[in-house]
């Protein structure tokens, strides 16, 4: 049982699929969790309200765009003012889209970029003053096997996320030895954002080629994620922890 008992947790995109799953189970380890969301309040508020723990007060939620460098200082404002200081930040807002690089849309790429990698520089920096108070702070990015591997018709998704393993490894020896930071790379999950591609048979064509035999859920990326924040991982930065089912041995 992983004890987080009077630790600070910020989930950025946490009103759905792994984010909310990763508030969910931080709030269980006995954390408390500020769910961030950028539009999607009742969604947020929903899965605030649901959070376990015996102090649900000290839980929170935020709305912003987190691109914009303002709206990410007024976040880690309202951190410092309500808890003084923070834990864990996991890096976790994206979007995914089809992109054939023969249809490129310069403003899907630079949506793409803002969202995937520029929130997280945004929040990194703006987080480190109050994780370096912190006697174990940590960041856990989210990143991908696309970004290991790749993806056809999805190559700006595919680079973000490469570029999300790049910054991670760099800021694991930039902030060391105070903040570790680590991140986790999901294969196929059971979410939202990649419901289009489970239609019409494709459900059961990607699962067949996971050695695993299944998608993953939200709730088995969100159990590596509070790993890594955890005291259990104290000796680990810099990782990329693969968590997708064998179907790319990238690590």
């Amino acid at each position: 049982m992983i004890d987080l008992a009077g630790r600070r947790v910020v989930v950025t995109g946490g009103s759905r699929g792994i984010g909310a799953a990763c508030c969910r189970a931080f709030a269980a380890a006995g954390a408390a969790v500020l769910v961030h969301f950028k539009s999607a309040d009742a969604e947020a508020e929903r899965i605030h309200d649901s959070l376990p723990g015996v102090d649900h007060a000290a839980h929170l939620f935020y709305q912003g765009d987190l691109s914009e460098a303002e709206a990410v200082e007024r976040m880690f404002e309202h951190v410092s003012g309500e808890w003084g200081r923070l834990d864990c930040l996991v890096n976790n807002a994206g979007i995914w889209g089809p992109n054939p690089l023969a249809e490129l849309d310069a403003e899907a790429l630079e949506e793409t970029w803002r969202v995937n990698v520029h929130a997280c520089f945004l929040c990194g920096r703006a987080a480190l003053p109050l994780l370096e108070a912190s006697d174990d702070g940590s960041i856990v990015n989210i990143s991908s096997t696309a970004g290991q591997r790749g993806e056809a018709f999805h190559s700006p998704y595919a680079a973000s996320k490469g570029a999300i393993i790049a910054m991670t490894k760099s800021w694991s020896t930039e902030l060391a030895p105070k903040v570790r930071v680590n991140a986790v790379a999901p294969g196929w999950v059971d979410t939202d954002m990649s419901a289009a591609a489970y239609a019409d048979g494709g459900r059961e064509r990607i699962a067949s080629e996971i050695p695993l035999g299944r998608i993953a859920t939200a709730e088995d990326i969100a159990g590596p994620v509070v790993f890594l924040a955890s005291p259990l991982a104290r000796h680990i930065t810099g990782e990329i922890l693969n968590v997708n089912g064998g179907s790319v041995l990238a690590g």
